[in-house]
């Protein structure tokens, strides 16, 4: 009977354990030394690529600003058709800035003094030149082609700047267009009472010019200009101006040049040639040689720089014997 008994009870529990077995949660440990079942690991979510915006402006520099850029340094290259081919893309690409206009003014007046010698020593160390021009009738030596695009980037800056007295673009505009028509007139025309008028009233622009701008340095080379110039003029007649309100001071204008010449930006290599040939005429020529290994590096195709170089080397081995 016990036996029996015993027979069916080996059944039964196993039945029980079975089903335990069966109705316990997922995950849990049925038995010492019976291997958990690892989680799945979760599947990352990869990125989708974001599609760029259909109208996304361009962010491009403006190409313009270069054709100035490229129109000067050909400038001082002496490079005139390809300085003046640029300035005429850049009015065509900017009609109504007045800056390209004045800018081809520059490129006749600059050829004029190329050719006449005006920024060499010879010229501006003799002071029958220096004060009283070039050689030559005024017919003959007339500029209309200098005069005309001068005028006309007057007018056109005279209208930007009675718009907005503050603007420092027409300013430094009118700055140029008188500071030129200054120099012409006493190096060109021989016409030293009307370069006089340019010269108080380019003076006038550039001073109202800092004062809305100060980092317009370009305006000192009309400062400069006026100051040194007029201070380089005979006592009589620097006393005749002194009773008209005019003043001159050849250091002033030397001082002033320098900050164009060390911060300019389109007449920086012009001031360092005012500034060389006026350290000639002081005779600190220690001064001028840096000025002029500069201008002669960057412009190589000028050869008037390295000239300048060779005959202040010629006088520096003159005054050592």
């Amino acid at each position: 009977m016990r036996e029996k008994l015993r027979n069916r009870a080996v059944p039964l529990a196993l039945a029980i354990c079975l089903a335990v077995i069966c109705l316990a949660p997922r995950g849990f440990a049925q038995d010492e030394g019976m291997a958990q079942e690892p989680e799945a690991a979760p599947v990352p979510e990869v990125p989708q690529e974001k599609s760029a915006p259909a109208n996304l402006p361009s962010m491009a520099a403006d190409p313009v600003p270069e054709l100035l850029e490229a129109g000067f340094h050909a400038m001082y290259a002496l490079n005139f058709k390809e300085a003046r081919e640029k300035f005429l893309a850049y009015q065509q690409a900017r009609p109504d800035d007045p800056l390209g206009k004045v800018a081809e003014a520059a490129s006749y007046l600059f050829e004029e003094f190329n050719e006449k010698g005006v920024l060499t020593s010879e010229f501006f160390l003799d002071d029958d030149k220096f004060l009283g021009g070039v050689e030559g009738s005024v017919s003959a030596n007339r500029n209309t082609n200098f005069l005309t695009a001068n005028h006309q980037a007057r007018e056109v800056a005279k209208r930007s700047v009675k718009k907005n007295p503050h603007d420092a673009h027409g300013l430094l505009v009118l700055t140029m267009t008188d500071g030129m028509e200054s120099n012409y007139a006493a190096m060109i025309e021989k016409k030293q009472l009307q370069a006089l008028s340019f010269m108080r009233q380019a003076e006038s622009e550039a001073n109202t010019l800092l004062a809305v701008d100060p980092d317009q340095k370009d305006a000192y080379v009309a400062l400069g200009m006026s100051n040194y110039v007029i201070g380089c003029l005979p006592g009589y007649k620097k006393m005749f101006l002194w009773f008209g309100g005019v003043h001159g001071d050849r250091t002033r204008g030397m001082q002033q040049m320098q900050l164009a010449a060390d911060n300019g930006h389109y007449l920086k290599p012009f001031a360092k040639i005012l500034l060389a040939l006026a350290f000639e005429r002081e005779h600190q020529t220690e001064r001028a040689q840096p000025l002029l290994r500069d201008l002669a590096v960057q412009y190589p195709a000028n050869p008037i720089f390295v000239h300048e170089l060779s005959l202040l080397a010629t006088k520096q081995n003159v005054h050592n014997r």
